[in-house]
């Protein structure tokens, strides 16, 4: 399918990422990471729990900036920690400023622990999200400033980081896949590090190599993201995304 955008890859490979969830609440954060959420409620797994992002469980998959008529419940942030982070029933999908090859996390700050140069977010939920719930990563800019050898502070916990801190740590611990507009990456490889999962139509290895600030592994030969079905294509264009939002974040 020539004409799949690059946007369309990358939210086909979101989708993938909460397809074998069951019956769980997803988290999406992000654009992208939303319209691949409710692509993944409307085919391979609709048993996904998915709210507003803020107190409302949603009835259905509206498209991207439309809630209004599809609620069907209250759910409170306060309730949401309470009952669901801590049980491990929560897929969520988050940004990263930084992400290095062991997945660890940074959306605090960029520079020396003791004086930064720029000042992000903050931890926010990021070390309760990854220690709680399967966790996963979208990377809508691939670059040597994003995906490094280590991160400056970390937010999210990688695995070696998880392991340290002992059995409460890891009980339901688990880094899935990253997410980004060349790819997709799994942390597979040699000690939990950064593997090849695929690349983009359009994208190779070397140019993903060359976009990355540290080693990622492969298994061999990497293959193409895979293709869209033609109900995916019409879900994306003319039911979940009809404005092209999604082009906002990853241009054609």
């Amino acid at each position: 399918m020539t004409d799949v955008t690059r946007s369309e890859y990358c939210a086909i490979a979101i989708a993938d990422c909460f397809a074998d969830d069951g019956e769980i609440m997803g988290s999406p954060m992000g654009l992208l990471p939303t319209l691949g959420a409710r692509l993944a409620k409307n085919t391979s797994n609709p048993q996904l729990l998915l709210t507003d992002g803020e107190a409302r469980i949603l009835r259905g998959t509206p498209p991207l900036g439309q809630t209004a008529e599809l609620v069907e419940g209250w759910m409170p942030f306060r309730l949401v920690l309470e009952a669901v982070v801590p049980y491990g029933k929560r897929h969520v999908m988050m940004g990263a400023t930084q992400i290095d090859r062991h997945g660890n996390q940074n959306i605090s700050a960029i520079g020396p622990w003791d004086r930064p140069t720029r000042q992000l977010l903050g931890v926010r939920g990021a070390p309760g999200n990854t220690v709680n719930n399967r966790t996963s990563y979208w990377v809508p800019k691939h670059s040597p400033r994003v995906v490094v050898e280590q991160v400056d502070i970390v937010s999210g916990v990688g695995y070696a980081r998880a392991e340290a801190a002992g059995p409460a740590a890891t009980r339901f611990h688990r880094v899935d896949r990253v997410v980004t507009n060349l790819g997709v990456f799994d942390l597979g490889g040699p000690g939990h590090t950064l593997r090849f999962v695929s690349v983009h139509p359009g994208v190779s290895v070397d140019d993903v190599r060359e976009a990355s600030g540290c080693e990622i592994h492969s298994d061999g030969d990497v293959p193409d993201t895979r293709e869209p079905t033609a109900e995916e294509l019409v879900l994306i264009r003319e039911v979940l995304d009809p404005k092209g939002i999604r082009e906002r974040e990853v241009p054609s």
